[in-house]
């Protein structure tokens, strides 16, 4: 199979595409023949090396967690899903070696759900990480009917998921963009602020009393600084970006694979509810310029490889 392949840890520049062995499915497991590959910015932070305190790299590696496509062969054991099945799943395994960029990965069945009816290819691939991450941070701050919820870099990847999914719970929802995204958080049911100097005076004058909750999926010193001002309990503050957020009482989070909760998210997006906006769409070949783009920032929506 072609892959996207890197032979140590580094930038853009190791990125190569490669013939690479075709995955083993261990029972438990099924192949998938890729359609659409995600990109997150976790991924080019992997090849980096900047999860290598956490996690084991094994080189030759594919890197890549999300992923949308056809059940190509099932494992042993598997009664899930059958030859021809469209799937979605953010297939993080216990180390990082057979990744989603590739024509063909392996995913245990506890990492997939059925893909949504209602998304295009490239629009699933886009749903798995981002959309359980703004998921399970709500959820674990439990977001519903009545609260104010500020969400950091609103317009992105995981931050537009969530203005959604915090609207879906019943919330009223503030999200932090620049003022070129502004419109489309009007469209998601958003109330945008600028980012940037002043931010906590802005956030004041829209919510006089403060907000109830408060999700960070930027990090650096202004968003960290920020919630712990306007958000009135400190415990309902967190980020996936920034564990500075634990000095003061909030909750540094990571996501977890779940098949539960992404068929929750699938059937959310085919009853209307959850929609994912793809940015720009590039062919497998062009994984090193995709992450260029994600590395300078200012993506609206996200980033998705088209494979098959």
């Amino acid at each position: 199979m072609k892959a996207i392949v890197l032979n140590r840890y580094g930038g853009p520049d190791e990125v190569t595409v490669a013939d690479h062995p075709d995955p083993k499915v261990a029972p438990g497991e099924v192949l998938v023949r890729v359609k659409a590959a995600g990109v997150n910015p976790v991924d080019w932070k992997l090849a980096a090396g900047g999860l290598d305190p956490l996690m084991e790299a094994r080189f030759p590696l594919i890197p890549g967690w999300d992923v949308a496509g056809i059940v190509e062969a099932v494992g042993l054991d598997v009664e899930e899903y059958a030859v021809g099945d469209e799937v979605i799943g953010y297939v993080r395994k216990d180390h990082a070696e057979l990744g989603s960029y590739a024509e063909l990965v392996s995913a245990n069945v506890r990492l997939l759900a059925p893909k949504p009816a209602a998304l295009d290819w490239a629009q699933a691939a886009g749903l798995p990480l981002a959309g359980l991450t703004a998921y399970q941070a709500l959820r674990r701050l439990g977001v519903g009917a009545g609260d104010t919820v500020l969400i950091h870099a609103a317009a992105g990847g995981v931050g537009a998921l969530g203005v959604q999914l915090a609207k879906e719970f019943g919330a009223r929802v503030i999200g932090t963009a620049s003022e070129r995204n502004h419109a489309f958080l009007d469209e998601l049911g958003a109330e945008p602020v600028s980012y940037g100097e002043g931010l906590a005076d802005r956030l004041r004058e829209v919510a006089p009393d403060g907000v109830d909750a408060t999700v960070d999926f930027v990090g650096g010193e202004e968003a960290v600084d920020v919630s712990r001002q306007v958000t009135k309990d400190r415990t309902r503050v967190a980020s996936i970006a920034d564990p500075a957020v634990t000095e003061y009482g909030g909750r540094y989070m990571w996501v977890r694979p779940s098949a539960e909760d992404l068929t929750e998210l699938s059937k959310l997006a085919d009853a209307g509810k959850l929609g994912v906006h793809v940015d720009r769409t590039y062919p497998l070949a062009e994984a090193a310029v995709a992450w260029r783009v994600s590395q300078a920032g200012n993506v609206r929506g996200k980033l998705v490889l088209t494979v098959g």
